[in-house]
């Protein structure tokens, strides 16, 4: 039986279309026509021999096989990235500040840092994981070259695009009897302290929908938010994104609570040179947060 060689540049035009949700946008973004992204999908379905599409709607969602080979593809497309990147940076030396948001310091670093690492190990890391204003502040006194951080429209947020992100109402795995709509009672919330751009996305939600409601508990960690929750004190807002066991994510409508937006994700740089290591390490948490997101559900 003869062998089958993927095509890396069709893997990543299938990957890079159903991340965007659209191959007209991967074409764009690949510097392909759209014509000639069809033909790799259909050169895709030959070589895996299985259908990766079906209609749905007036669209196209993955089939089962199209769900395996998006995973393979990922994996492929990384591994050449990190091989590629190792081979022209393999004596790069130097010293990287990065930061981000505790949503992600679990869900997400880990595969950062290994990747890294693993292509430049030359290439010292210092990771911090902190509040959004933390990171703003930091970044701007030139202490990080990087900082993952949630957009809030100003100059401060404005940086590389990273996507958006959907905001998710978090409450205890096992059943409480927290709240329901109609009893007079105000909606019982667990926010980290002031300023939160989360917090107050939350509650100008509320206020529209003119639901009342009352914080019960604060802390300035993330691992405070889910013990309380967990404990059925309250509900909090996240992003779904590294939760422990003892929380979930919501669906929407739940509990009579008001849809919640989604927010941007911007990747601040400072004095970052191209080529440098902490571009490079850009690159990855860019691919990185995308893939994880871009997984994540969205509510109903």
């Amino acid at each position: 039986m003869s062998r089958i060689n993927f095509d890396l540049d069709v893997l990543r035009s299938f990957v890079t279309g159903v991340e965007l949700g659209s191959f007209a946008q991967a074409a764009d973004r690949l510097g392909r026509s759209t014509s000639a992204v069809s033909a790799q999908l259909r050169k895709l379905e030959e070589q895996a021999g299985a259908a990766v599409f079906r209609k749905s709607g007036r669209g196209l969602a993955l089939t089962e096989a199209g769900e395996t080979m998006l995973s393979y593809a990922r994996r492929l497309i990384d591994l050449n990235d990190e091989a590629a990147v190792a081979m022209r940076g393999v004596d790069l030396e130097g010293w990287v500040r990065l930061g981000m948001p505790e949503d992600f310091g679990e869900a997400v670093l880990p595969d950062i840092l290994g990747r890294f690492v693993r292509a430049h190990p030359k290439v010292r890391i210092e990771a911090r994981v902190a509040r959004n204003a933390e990171l703003l502040s930091q970044a701007a006194e030139n202490r990080l070259d990087l900082a993952l951080v949630w957009n809030d429209g100003s100059n401060a947020t404005r940086g590389d695009a990273v996507s958006d992100v959907q905001l998710r109402w978090i409450g205890p795995a096992t059943a409480h009897d927290i709240w329901q709509p109609g009893r007079g009672e105000p909606l019982p919330l667990v926010v980290f302290e002031a300023p939160c751009i989360v917090r107050s996305a939350a509650t100008a939600v509320l206020d529209r929908a003119g639901i009342p409601w009352r914080v019960v508990f604060t802390s300035p960690s993330l691992g405070g938010l889910w013990a309380a929750v967990s404990a059925g004190l309250g509900y909090t807002i996240r992003t779904g994104i590294g939760l422990p066991s003892g929380v979930r994510a919501m669906g929407g409508g739940e509990a009579g609570l008001p849809a919640l937006p989604s927010l941007s994700l911007s990747l601040h740089r400072t004095g970052v040179d191209k080529g440098s290591p902490a571009d490079r390490l850009a690159e990855i948490v860019l691919q990185e947060v995308r893939a994880v997101t871009t997984a994540m559900p969205l509510a109903a």
